[in-house]
C-alpha cells in the first residue's frame, strides 16, 4: 500500500481544512470559503480512493491487504461515492 502517499494527501487536506476554518473566523466571502471547502472534500475523496485502490491491487496480486474480501473492498469503495 502507498501509505506515505495517502498520509501526505491527508496532511494536505488537514492544512486546507485549517485554512477554511481560518477563513470562516475571518468572515471571508462565502464563495471563497465554499471553493476551499470543495478542495478539502476532493482531497479527502482522493485519499480514500487511493486507499481502496491500494487494497484492490493487493487483493488482485495476492499480497496482504488486511484480509479483505473482494466484496468488502467493493463495499469500502461504495462508501466513498
Amino acid at each position: 500500500m502507498q501509505r506515505r502517499a495517502i498520509i501526505n494527501r491527508l496532511k494536505r487536506a488537514h492544512g486546507q481544512l485549517a485554512g477554511v476554518i481560518a477563513m470562516m473566523e475571518e468572515d471571508r466571502h462565502c464563495r471563497d470559503v465554499v471553493t476551499q471547502l470543495a478542495a478539502v472534500s476532493k482531497a479527502l475523496d482522493r485519499a480514500g480512493f487511493k486507499l481502496v485502490s491500494s487494497s484492490m491491487r493487493g487483493c488482485l496480486n495476492g499480497s496482504d491487504n488486511g484480509n479483505l474480501t473482494p466484496d468488502e473492498i467493493e463495499e469500502l469503495f461504495l462508501r466513498l461515492t
